[in-house]
């Protein structure tokens, strides 16, 4: 039965305890960071696909992020990263947890999209109606959104892909002008082109194309979805969680919460369709799969530049067993964390890109002559990778939120 497992170890006092090293060496291996943990070599999947499948998804608020973020994995080429976004679509980007953009595996698409997207979309909608009928523009304004949102999948579905401003040439509609935090300063009047091409993609009727410009780009072309199964919600969220337990468990319950941005309710119903074991990390009551017990091998030594919004640096509420002390460095003040450099499971400094093309790295921590010089190995081969693009050998990496070191370090 489901959670019974769960309940038997509870039950009889057999609480595994999970230390810090424990749960560093999972995160070497189950996130492809370490190099004797790179993912095993499939005949069908590209090793970008599988990797990224390992851990649900690449945060893609940040274009450039999503490269890194495989890059550091892989060591994969822009090309490869590209044809698996762009030429065969086995990467999609979408609106996903906690209403963050996300790039995932095409095969997970219908899984988030029960388990998450379907619930945002409707708050969503419900927003931007009642927005439509306090800017003026319509009386019903869930009416006049059905009526726009329609024509607008229609005028793509002839163009086969377009930019907003295109659509908005074919739906003129799609000028019509809201308005948004009126009261304050970076508020004010907007076209519903943006708003309404982002709510169409999260009920996934549209999805975002190739940019307009180069792999840090983020003015995305629009494309009709592919047809996609409808799951029920509450088993899309099991098995959202199962995968999440599997790639960044052990945790507690509430890191579960915030990844997804479930309710309380709703994580506990996931969890109990699953065969979990109670674990204790290092005092904290946490959860893992019962059939994932087994102790990570040791990784080895390794180092890593993860990119600003990294789903590993994203991945729990709880950074502590992670970040240690170095938060206020390394965060801006949404929770959004930057450029980051590890050592063996924690971040021991951070990295940004300089204008002349140098990976300026500042360790925030003495972690010892070999993390120094392994560190300072990947941020040569960051910068060559970066420069072996030649259609945009000067690009420039900025983070789309700045964060106080990446800002000092990048000049």
């Amino acid at each position: 039965m489901p959670g019974l497992l769960s309940r038997v170890v509870v039950m009889g006092s057999a609480i595994r305890p999970v230390g810090v090293a424990e749960r560093r060496a999972r995160l070497a291996a189950r996130h492809h960071l370490a190099p004797r943990a790179a993912a095993v070599p499939d005949p069908v999947v590209s090793p970008v696909v599988s990797t990224v499948t390992d851990i649900i998804g690449l945060h893609g608020t940040d274009p450039a992020s999503v490269y890194l973020s495989a890059w550091a994995r892989t060591g994969a080429s822009h090309a490869d990263i590209e044809h698996a976004l762009y030429a065969e679509r086995t990467l999609i980007r979408m609106l996903g947890m906690r209403r963050t953009v996300f790039v995932v595996p095409a095969a997970l698409v219908p899984v988030i999209q029960a388990a998450c997207t379907d619930q945002i979309a409707e708050r969503m909608r419900r927003d931007l109606a009642r927005r439509v009928q306090e800017s003026g523009i319509a009386a019903d304004g869930a009416n006049w959104l059905k009526e726009v949102g329609e024509a607008t999948v229609q005028a793509l579905a002839v163009r086969g892909s377009a930019t907003g401003g295109e659509l908005a040439q074919d739906e003129p509609r799609l000028r019509a002008q809201i308005v948004y935090a009126a009261d304050k300063s970076y508020g004010g009047p907007v076209n519903v082109t943006t708003r309404l091409l982002t709510l169409l993609s999260a009920e996934g009727l549209i999805v975002r194309g190739r940019p307009r410009g180069g792999w840090t780009s983020s003015q995305f072309t629009w494309a009709a979805a592919p047809d996609q199964p409808r799951l029920p919600a509450a088993a899309a969220r099991a098995e959202l969680a199962r995968r999440w337990l599997h790639g960044f468990g052990p945790a507690p319950r509430a890191d579960l919460q915030w990844w997804t941005g479930w309710t309380a309710g709703q994580v506990k119903q996931a969890l109990d369709q699953l065969e979990i074991a109670e674990v204790d990390l290092d005092g904290t009551p946490g959860v893992m799969l019962a059939a994932d017990e087994d102790a990570a091998p040791d990784a080895g030594p390794w180092a890593a530049l993860l990119p600003a919004l990294d789903p590993t640096a994203m991945g729990w509420r709880d950074r502590a067993w992670y970040v240690g002390e170095h938060a206020p460095a390394l965060f801006d003040r949404s929770g959004n964390i930057g450029p980051t450099a590890w050592w063996e499971g924690r971040i021991v400094g951070g990295w940004a890109h300089r204008k002349d093309g140098e990976i300026a790295v500042r360790l925030l921590e003495d972690a010892g002559a070999e993390a120094a010089a392994a560190i300072a190995a990947e941020a040569q081969r960051l910068r060559d990778w970066i420069g072996a693009d030649e259609r945009h050998a000067k690009t420039l990496i900025t983070p789309r939120f700045r964060t106080p070191l990446e800002r000092e370090l990048a000049g």
